[in-house]
């Protein structure tokens, strides 16, 4: 559950801010309706683009064996844009997300949102696991949950093996090479 909730707040917070780019950089409107796109922005992510990706993906590949190695990378790039232009529209399409200006406005709103989208999905990707290790930290501040860091964090309880060898590391002599000098000191 913890996991589930850590990935989705992480990922909501993340999807906002590219809302908010999304309508800064187009003409679409997105305002104060970016708290609830970025809600349905994130559910479509999380549960509903990897499943319509795998669809898509399984159609590509029966033609696989045809293409070039660029043909294949420009079908992984219209695969990954068809599924973030239709994540794009079942946003607008459920949230209070507009698109507007006229002719070019509209073709705008509608072609470049997606292409952010994807930007936005690739930096995450790439940051995503330390984004979601604070966000978990986070949580388990909230919650008075003991973290794994803090677990990580603490020094481990040395063993017999691992003391000896810091003993021997000190001044290059095993446990029985010190313990028969000792006994010689003592004879």
């Amino acid at each position: 559950m913890k996991k589930w909730v850590v990935r989705f707040a992480s990922l909501l917070v993340f999807n906002i801010v590219v809302l908010l780019i999304v309508g800064w950089l187009t003409p679409a409107r997105v305002g104060w309706a970016a708290l609830w796109a970025g809600i349905v922005l994130t559910a479509l992510v999380i549960w509903i683009k990897p499943l319509v990706e795998k669809w898509f993906r399984s159609m590509a590949a029966k033609s696989a064996n045809q293409r070039t190695k660029a043909g294949e990378k420009l079908v992984e790039f219209l695969l990954a844009f068809a599924v973030a232009f239709l994540v794009w529209i079942v946003t607008v399409v459920f949230t209070g997300v507009s698109i507007g200006g006229g002719i070019f406005g509209a073709f705008w709103g509608w072609v470049i949102p997606p292409v952010i989208l994807l930007i936005g999905w690739a930096i995450y990707g790439a940051i995503d696991d330390k984004v979601e290790t604070h966000a978990g930290t986070l949580y388990d501040k909230a919650t008075g949950s003991k973290t794994a860091e803090m677990d990580a964090a603490a020094p481990p309880i040395p063993s017999p093996e691992a003391s000896a060898g810091r003993r021997e590391l000190n001044d290059g002599l095993t446990d029985e090479q010190r313990r028969m000098l000792d006994e010689l000191g003592k004879g």
